[in-house]
């Protein structure tokens, strides 16, 4: 056989090869189906061009490692997380928040037929209105341990019950995960989030209000707290006494339930059993901006081993108690090992627990009811009057040996806009296009402590969290939720001759703002100062240096010929790495 007729047999083959490579499949397309309100439940389908009808029907039929792709639209009926999937599946709504589910004569969603490992993301989920039955999402376990666990709700629009909680996570689910998704109005005596009898439950980067008026509903100050922590159904199932449950890097704003309650809630059965063990609460913010009148932010009621640290409490807030209300009920144990760290209580109108014509009030934790308690390095603010004390409560801002009384310079809640979710605009009501966008302005706007703030730097490392609430690392940790980012951070890496300059801005800088960089030290190529540089530039760099010399270098932002930010390093070219390089940083 000559080369020419082996190169034509070949040249065939691979032309095949391609075409065969080129057969429309579902696997095709990477393992994502499609859903859509005109698809059809039916098993050939699920492509994009053929979608199915409903969630359930997905879940029956794609692989494990799938995405789900649901289209914009009303989804209207129960839909059934179920399925066990080692790598997971994820159920994402194809332009978030833009596919809505909705269900009034049943839930809309559950997890009776056992779930393992799906992610339901990007959802407008609700119920169709009054009348509906109890519960808009459950996640229920079964009281099998197992038998749901490894479920994420994550960026999704959950709210408007009309009857009980918006979501209840209960009867022995282990490991479900709340994250980064908004919730408001439940209906009557129940909560945004019921952990109910459960383990390994994390729900963060959340955000939390209600605002029952913009629904077109009635606001009867009947709701309880946002999120409840217990266990109500003794050995029923698996589990007694919910068990690692963390809230962290949440914001809850806007109190319009009743006067019994307050944001977060651990304990509330009276039962004999402690109703949580093991409870994280940890770099929320807890805005006070509402005039309704609560509780308490904070209430521990029959539990152990509770943690409160770095949480932000701030506001006019009228309360029966501005700080936490540590209590029993009925078979309840007393509290026991109630800890509270780095946390900042902040009231700027100086009527710390206030409410009406009531005087202020710290703490409601009558003595005998809570067994042990820690709070120690806590910042105090009562807009410049007495931090309220009261010697017949078990807790008083005076068992703080180590605490700061001073103004955390927080930013004023004038003007606060209520983010919720505008369908019609397909924006949230502050302008933001994303849940994550809302959060971040609330906790930049109203939970960054200013310069100069006596909560930068100040926590007890030992008791503080490696990040802080939006995921920013935590060196010298800064007491409350919010760690300190300076406007402008000027980093300095040496090299042979030369000085390599970055810095990052954590500030909106005007337009006609330029950038000047000074140093002192033997002259390079460019001569000190340099100016006129233009201000989206984020990095520069000075050759011709001296090495082994140490050299000062300060960046300044510019407005014409007057500086508003400044960060200055020092730094030693050299042409020897062999150790590491030294750059000190100058305050």
């Amino acid at each position: 056989m000559n080369l020419k007729h082996l190169f034509n047999i070949l040249s065939a083959a691979l032309l095949v090869l391609a075409s065969v490579a080129h057969i429309p499949s579902v696997s095709a397309q990477g393992n994502v189906y499609y859903v859509a309100t005109d698809g059809v439940d039916a098993p050939e389908r699920g492509t994009a061009s053929q979608p199915w009808r409903t969630i359930t029907y997905a879940l029956d039929r794609v692989p494990d490692g799938s995405t789900i792709l649901v289209r914009p639209g009303d989804y209207v009926g129960r839909v059934r997380l179920r399925g066990n999937f080692t790598q997971g599946v994820v159920v994402r709504s194809e332009s978030p928040y833009r596919a809505r589910l909705r269900n009034t004569a049943d839930k809309v969603i559950t997890t009776y037929d056992g779930c393992r490992g799906v992610t339901l993301e990007g959802f407008d989920i609700a119920h169709g209105g009054s009348g509906a039955v109890a519960l808009v999402v459950h996640v229920d376990g079964g009281g099998v341990e197992g038998r749901v666990t490894n479920l994420t709700l994550y960026n999704n629009v959950i709210h408007d019950s009309y009857n009980n909680d918006i979501l209840k996570i209960n009867n022995g689910a282990t490991h479900i995960t709340v994250r980064g998704n908004m919730f408001y109005n439940q209906a009557g005596s129940d909560e945004h989030i019921d952990v109910n009898s459960v383990k390994d439950i994390v729900i963060e980067d959340n955000v939390f209000f209600n605002d029952f008026a913009g629904s077109g509903r009635t606001n009867s100050n009947n709701t309880s707290a946002y999120v409840v922590v217990k266990d109500s159904n003794g050995t029923d199932d698996w589990v007694l006494g919910s068990e690692r449950v963390t809230i962290r890097r949440n914001v809850f704003l806007n109190w319009e339930g009743s006067t019994g309650y307050g944001f977060v809630q651990i304990g509330e059965d009276g039962t004999a059993n402690y109703e949580a063990v093991n409870v994280l609460v940890e770099n929320n913010l807890m805005l006070g901006n509402s005039s309704n009148t609560m509780r308490s932010p904070i209430g521990v009621m029959g539990s152990r081993d509770v943690t409160f640290r770095h949480n932000t409490v701030v506001g006019n807030l009228p309360s029966y108690a501005f700080a936490m209300r540590l209590y029993r009920y009925g078979d309840n144990q007393p509290n026991q090992n109630i800890r509270f760290y780095n946390n900042i209580w902040s009231d700027p109108t100086g009527t710390m627990g206030a409410y009406g014509s009531t005087a202020n009030d710290f703490s409601d934790t009558p003595p005998g009811q809570t067994t042990s308690f820690t709070l120690d390095r806590n910042l105090y603010w009562n807009g410049g009057a007495a931090i309220p004390y009261d010697s017949s409560e078990l807790v008083n801002y005076t068992d703080d040996a180590r605490r700061i009384v001073a103004d955390p310079l927080l930013g004023s809640q004038a003007g606060l806009v209520i983010p919720r979710w505008n369908p019609t605009t397909g924006q949230f009501a502050d302008g933001s296009t994303t849940i994550r966008q809302a959060f971040e302005r609330l906790v930049t706007r109203y939970g960054a402590p200013a310069a100069g703030s006596p909560a930068i730097g100040a926590a007890d490392p030992t008791q503080s969290p490696a990040d802080d609430i939006l995921g920013q690392p935590r060196s010298a940790p800064d007491i409350g939720a919010f760690e300190f980012q300076p406007s402008l951070q000027l980093r300095g890496a040496p090299a042979n001759r030369a000085i390599f300059l970055r810095w990052t801005v954590n500030t909106t800088l005007p337009v006609t703002s330029t950038w000047r960089i000074s140093y002192s030290g033997p002259p390079g190529d460019q001569l000190s100062p340099i100016t006129g540089i233009i201000s989206p530039t984020r990095a520069y760099t000075l050759t011709g240096l001296t090495n082994y010399t140490w050299y000062t270098v300060t960046l300044n932002a510019m407005v014409g010929s007057t500086p508003f930010l400044t960060d200055t390093v020092r730094v030693m070219p050299t042409d020897i790495f062999v150790y590491l390089p030294i750059v000190l940083k100058e305050y």
